[in-house]
């Protein structure tokens, strides 16, 4: 097969050229941007799931969708070293300039209280190097979301930016990747804030996307954000859905699978669209014609595991500690045969098999709690982010 023809894209958040599965949540998105441009109410959008699912290609995509309605959009990917101010003014800036709105002085005030928000972190007296510098021309605002106080300051630039948006008919979305990496008060503001603009019905939203465990991190921080934000579970593709994910970019280059070949794909992908797209990239390379049979994926396989020992699993197996590295291992062990179910083990379970008190292994869980390389989503629970880590880990 002609690798320059291959039409698979195994990449970190790079959409795949046939987005399988998530029809369901593209048409709810639709009916969701219309609502909100209309003043209906309508709750925030929250995706989990596993790392390799699609949540990012999700995210894009929607963020697409609400471009496309005319609406402002913004995106920052949260880290657990950055406080929101700046990363959320980049986005939010970029709203606005999306907008457009004809008004210069309304889009100006709102540019002056953004500028506001986003140089409150760095203080008055603050080095140049330390300010915030977005291109905007207009000097900043007083009075207006430079508080100090996250809390109060987010409500009041997402009131002003909202109201910017309604004046056009259009909407505002503020779309967050790796939104459990927020810290807790950057997570109660945004609770907070989305709190208020839903309660008078400005039209702005925020999409979030995380690890399973985020509902737990933003119940943790307001109990009223179970019934604030609406959340969507992102998991594998099933079997019909994995096949089209194959066969549709296939089918673009005149090429096809036989339904042996397909079978033995998803038994070895699990349906996890990374996979799907990292052995579909292998295979296609490795085949000689089309159509692709069982055979050429048992050639394949070797090459994309290996791929994926270095590069997906790799790549976190090496961030971690030895100390944390043989935690990964008792919690591979402790999984037994259900280590590819995605499911939690106990780490009561997970120091049995050490042979140390659960107490005496909590730095090392902590930590890879804070490498996002395991989550717990239930107390005495844990799991790891990634599927088949843990059959990775087996394997060494």
């Amino acid at each position: 097969m002609d690798p320059i023809r291959n039409p698979y894209a195994p990449g970190a958040g790079q959409r795949p050229p046939e987005l399988a599965g998530r029809d369901e949540q593209l048409r709810a998105f639709d009916v969701v941007l219309e609502r909100v441009a209309r003043g209906r109410p309508e709750r925030s959008l929250v995706l989990t799931g596993l790392r390799g699912v699609g949540k990012t290609v999700l995210l894009n995509a929607l963020r697409s969708q609400a471009v496309r309605k005319g609406w402002g959009t913004g995106k920052l990917e949260a880290r657990p070293d950055q406080h929101l101010r700046r990363p959320l003014s980049s986005a939010l800036h970029q709203a606005v300039r999306e907008l457009a709105h004809p008004e210069t002085d309304q889009s100006d005030h709102v540019l002056g209280v953004l500028r506001a928000f986003a140089q409150r972190e760095a203080g008055p007296q603050a080095k140049l190097r330390d300010q915030w510098s977005p291109g905007i021309d207009v000097p900043a605002a007083r009075g207006r979301a430079d508080s100090g106080d996250i809390e109060i300051d987010l409500v009041e630039l997402l009131t002003d930016v909202g109201g910017l948006a309604a004046d056009l008919g259009k909407g505002v979305g503020v779309f967050l990747d790796e939104m459990q990496d927020l810290g807790p008060d950057d997570v109660s503001a945004l609770c907070a804030a989305c709190h208020e603009i839903s309660q008078t019905g400005l039209p702005v939203i925020v999409v979030g996307a995380g690890l399973p465990h985020l509902p737990a991190v933003l119940s943790a921080s307001k109990s009223y954000s179970e019934r604030l934000f609406s959340y969507q579970r992102i998991d594998r593709l099933d079997r019909a859905e994995a096949d089209r994910a194959l066969t549709a970019p296939a089918g673009e280059e005149e090429a096809t699978f036989t339904d042996d070949a397909l079978t033995a794909m998803y038994d070895a992908t699990g349906g996890y669209p990374y996979f799907v797209q990292a052995y579909g990239k292998t295979v296609w390379d490795v085949a000689p014609r089309s159509p692709i049979t069982v055979d050429d994926v048992a050639v394949a396989a070797p090459e994309a595991e290996r791929e994926l020992a270095v590069g997906f699993f790799g790549s976190r197996f090496e961030r971690a500690t030895p100390g944390e590295r043989e935690y990964l291992h008792a919690m591979a062990d402790a999984a037994g045969d259900e280590v590819d179910a995605v499911g939690s083990v106990p780490t009561a379970d997970v120091a049995a098999v050490l042979g140390k008190k659960p107490q005496s292994l909590s730095p090392a869980r902590d930590s890879l709690l804070k490498k996002g390389l395991i989550y717990s989503g239930e107390r005495g629970r844990i799991a790891f982010t990634v599927p088949h880590f843990g059959r990775f880990l087996r394997s060494r």
